[in-house]
């Protein structure tokens, strides 16, 4: 096998690699939801949390309006988010709403209603770390759940927010929703004023939980690290993460001073989930070379986080009162 077909075989394995990443992550969020949300009427948060409650109030299946609002949404993110992640989006969602028809008929209902004896609170809380669970999931690898998280993702492109804090803000309006929409049980009794306004409470914790889940889960995916490669096939190895890989490289001519050999080190700065396509690059390249990899706390730039400056009101209002400044 030659370098490039290597390297293409890397690629391609890092791409089945995300996928079954994202399936397993999906597989964690419906799980939640239908062992330990559905079952016990309670409303999380996002598209999901919105189909709850119109299957609480109507009856339609859930994996349908999940479908149809998804779809609705897709439209404004697609173009926003980059093709590469809307495609992705595009199967997880296909996919959370083949698991949401599925999924719920596989658990049989003696292992559900086990669970439905401990209490709503410990529904909540299994149920919200999962979910959070299976959206870090997806996000890390590049896709989303639907919904609020396409929002989330749309938001923190362009603003430095926490995708947790952003998700949790926009889903306190989907829960305290739950409260004005009618809900009725499986066996069709509409639960009272009081029995709301419980769901209610529930589901904010749900999503505080959720949100948490998220926030832990991401600050680890979302690390960068700093990789040191010292090799004689420098430009080979530059050209290979340069233009195989597409990562930003610099080169740093630098001098052993024991040995007076006087030759180039490689620098790469890339995302902690992309370290080990990097260093099957670096082996496939030269097997010999010597590394050094070190964690960096934060990057900014063409590819990573940018930069955000806050401006208060007394800045934007002298600004706006002297255009010329911004000319």
């Amino acid at each position: 096998m030659s370098k490039n077909d290597k390297l293409l075989h890397s690629s391609a394995l890092s791409t089945l690699k995300d996928y079954f990443l994202i399936s397993v992550g999906l597989l964690a969020y419906v799980a939640g939801w239908s062992i330990f949300l559905l079952p016990n009427n309670l409303v999380g948060g996002g598209v999901s949390g919105m189909s709850a409650i119109i299957y609480y109030a109507t009856g339609i299946p859930m994996d349908l309006s999940y479908l149809v609002i998804n779809v609705l949404l897709l439209g404004v993110s697609f173009a926003l988010l980059g093709k590469g992640c809307s495609f992705k989006t595009i199967y997880a969602i296909l996919l959370t709403t083949a698991l949401f028809k599925f999924v719920p008929g596989l658990i049989p209902v003696e292992f559900i209603q086990e669970f439905s004896d401990n209490g709503k609170m410990v529904c909540t809380l299994i149920g919200g770390v999962l979910a959070g669970l299976g959206i870090s999931i997806s996000i890390g690898q590049g896709g989303s759940t639907g919904g609020t998280d396409i929002l989330a993702l749309v938001i923190c492109k362009y603003h430095q927010a926490s995708p947790g804090k952003v998700i949790l803000a926009i889903d306190m309006l989907i829960i305290l929703s739950a409260f004005i929409a009618p809900s009725y049980t499986a066996d069709g009794v509409a639960l009272s004023v009081s029995e709301k306004l419980a769901v209610c409470v529930y589901g904010l914790v749900l999503i505080t939980v959720s949100g948490l889940s998220v926030d832990m889960f991401l600050s680890g995916a979302k690390q960068s690290v700093q990789v040191m490669i010292f090799t004689k096939k420098y430009e080979e190895m530059a050209d290979a993460i340069a233009f195989d890989m597409v990562r930003g490289v610099t080169v740093i001519p630098a001098k052993g001073w024991y040995s007076k050999y006087e030759g180039n080190v490689v620098m790469v700065i890339v995302k902690k989930s992309d370290l080990n396509l990097l260093l099957k690059y670096v082996k496939t390249v030269d097997a010999d070379a010597f590394l050094s990899v070190s964690t960096v706390m934060d990057v900014y730039g063409k590819g990573f986080d940018t930069i955000k400056v806050r401006t208060s009101r007394k800045e934007k209002k002298r600004k706006k009162e002297n255009p010329a400044e911004n000319a």
